[in-house]
């Protein structure tokens, strides 16, 4: 696998810079040529071939970040979770998928693998045995989430690992709410690893993007599929994202280091029925998190207690912007059962603990005292409101 004799800091800003040997300019020059050169040319280039110069240097960073040879850049995170889905499973298939799952991939899988005859089971829960026994003779893939979206449950990545190769299936894994910051899955003996690009590799809210990294000849299989599909990113995004992620380590330190203290903070506080962070020793997967994760992220949930309106709560908040994505520099709030778990039924809801209480918290780089300061001005007048 790919390890950079560099420090994260020097990978962040320098791999995958394309020179510009024409003016010397100090950031990569941006190629919007949709038409290139054919005759005589080692590589036939072309947007929807994923090879365009902006196109190839930047996998080479987010290859290197994830310790992988190889890596594809899409126009957005389903855009890539679909191509690595439809590469590796075929009519008759079957994908054994986490119950803890992001919302939009979900549906996805439930609406639309009845069309292409693929067959699916979703785990009773997110341990190792729960995947073991939802296996299945045509079993080809599979797909987990952790920490998950949105109740930051741990799966053992190594041990998913080590179960897919028992049985010949590959596994894959959507490392957006880690960032390669915080984890490496490949380095556990995961195949494919997925990312919406458009949150925290891309970090401020202003890209839609998403990513796969693997080894060279899985990556070869995807892009055999996903040419065909068109959901490459344009290079003018495609430059934006790789300067955004100059300071993808820079940004997610610092708002893991706020998460940890906003944890504890809503731990403690009387108002607040639960919180769900992997850096809590009272989170159930604490060990777990700690072995697999070089940090616990930014992200996190947490419940209101039954006397206030969560909704409200959110209205109140001033700096906290009330906000449908994730992982910018500006932290962010939601509830998850009006959007990310929309689709989902109440009863499906229900079943994963997501309640209409719960509220999906990205924790920014803002003063951490600030965000405090905030949550309990808007605590006091969602209590006042209530009276």
């Amino acid at each position: 696998m790919k390890h950079s004799k560099y420090g994260i800091n020097t990978i962040c800003t320098h791999i995958g810079e394309i020179e510009d040997k024409q003016f010397k300019g100090a950031v990569s020059p941006i190629y919007v040529s949709t038409s290139y050169e054919f005759d005589d040319v080692a590589v036939k280039r072309y947007p929807r071939y994923f090879n365009t110069p902006n196109q190839e240097h930047l996998a080479k960073k987010i290859a290197t970040l994830e310790h992988t040879e190889s890596a594809l850049i899409f126009g957005s995170g389903m855009a890539a979770l679909s191509a690595l889905f439809l590469t590796f499973l075929k009519s008759g298939d079957h994908l054994v998928v986490q119950n803890t799952l992001y919302g939009g991939a979900s549906h996805f899988i439930r609406e639309e693998f009845p069309k292409y005859g693929i067959e699916f089971t979703f785990t009773d829960g997110y341990q190792v045995s729960d995947f073991a026994a939802a296996i299945k003779p045509n079993t080809k893939l599979i797909h987990i989430e952790t920490p998950s979206n949105p109740l930051l449950t741990i799966t053992d990545i190594k041990g998913i690992a080590e179960l897919g190769k028992t049985h010949n299936i590959l596994t894959s894994i959507d490392n957006t709410f880690a960032s390669p910051i915080n984890q490496n899955p490949i380095d556990f003996g995961i195949d494919i690893i997925m990312h919406s690009a458009t949150k925290y590799l891309g970090g401020h809210s202003d890209i839609l993007a998403g990513a796969l990294a693997a080894s060279d000849e899985l990556i070869g299989q995807i892009w055999h599929v996903a040419k065909n599909f068109g959901g490459n990113l344009s290079d003018y995004t495609v430059w934006m994202l790789e300067r955004s992620m100059k300071t993808l380590a820079l940004r997610v330190k610092k708002q893991t280091k706020n998460a940890e203290k906003l944890a504890s903070y809503l731990e403690k506080h009387p108002d607040v029925k639960a919180v769900f962070y992997p850096g809590l020793k009272s989170h159930p997967q604490y060990d777990l998190a700690k072995s697999q994760m070089h940090g616990f992220g930014a992200m996190m949930s947490f419940e209101l207690q039954g006397h206030l309106d969560a909704l409200k709560f959110q209205k109140h908040l001033k700096l906290i912007k009330s906000s449908m994505s994730l992982a910018g520099v500006e932290s962010t709030v939601l509830s998850p059962y009006l959007t990310s778990h929309a689709l989902l039924t109440q009863e499906e809801r229900d079943a994963i603990g997501i309640s209409n209480q719960l509220i999906r918290f990205s924790v920014g780089i803002e003063s951490k005292k600030d965000l405090i300061d905030d949550i309990e001005q808007a605590i006091l007048k969602t209590k006042t409101e209530a009276i």
